[in-house]
């Protein structure tokens, strides 16, 4: 067993099988979400982790949506132009001006936050439904999920698990699949 996978079973696991995990998410009321950190390189066996999560969850009563931020990005992507024209866009200005203005599609746009938020369930209940958000690494380098995890505050009302790809520094820095400089300033609980 790997040490993700480790922290998956004992530490997550338990705190997502109570009849109401927010409280040991997170101490704000108006962010019941944390994040779940993984090396990036374990990408593929992470998913086969949570989806033997989700089913164990699931044998338990609890009820599991999963939002792509991979399919995310495709659907804003795909909302401005298709996307083989994003790889002529490319060709023709580079890199990095396609990076920057795939940001700010994503900020301006067809914003992120609002494309996760109206892939929340409808009826969520906060003591049966989860959501994991997953696929993140697919924002690299384009967006960080700082600033996804402040807009959701206050939108989200059942337990969330950002399933994020880098490393931890520090207690609370955690740095975007192990290259961006670290962000120091997120709130959630890290697991």
């Amino acid at each position: 067993m790997t040490e993700f996978e480790q922290r998956l079973r004992d530490d997550l696991e338990p705190v997502l099988s109570l009849p109401d995990p927010r409280d040991k998410i997170s101490a704000y009321h108006d962010m019941p979400y944390a994040i779940f950190r993984y090396d990036a390189e374990e990408e593929f066996s992470l998913r086969a982790s949570v989806t033997g999560l989700k089913t164990r969850l699931q044998n338990k009563g609890k009820r599991i949506t999963t939002i792509s931020l991979a399919e995310c990005l495709q659907a804003a992507m795909e909302a401005e132009r298709p996307l083989d024209q994003w790889c002529a866009v490319e060709k023709t200005v580079g890199l990095e001006e396609t990076v920057q203005t795939i940001t700010n599609l994503l900020e301006d746009y067809q914003p992120l936050v609002e494309l996760v938020a109206k892939r929340m369930p409808d009826t969520a209940e906060p003591m049966t439904d989860l959501v994991f958000i997953i696929r993140t690494g697919a924002l690299f380098p384009v967006y960080r999920t700082f600033s996804l995890l402040e807009q959701l505050k206050g939108r989200i009302f059942v337990p969330t698990i950002l399933f994020y790809p880098g490393d931890l520094d520090g207690a609370a820095g955690l740095r975007f699949m192990g290259v961006l400089d670290a962000e120091h300033n997120y709130r959630p609980k890290i697991f």
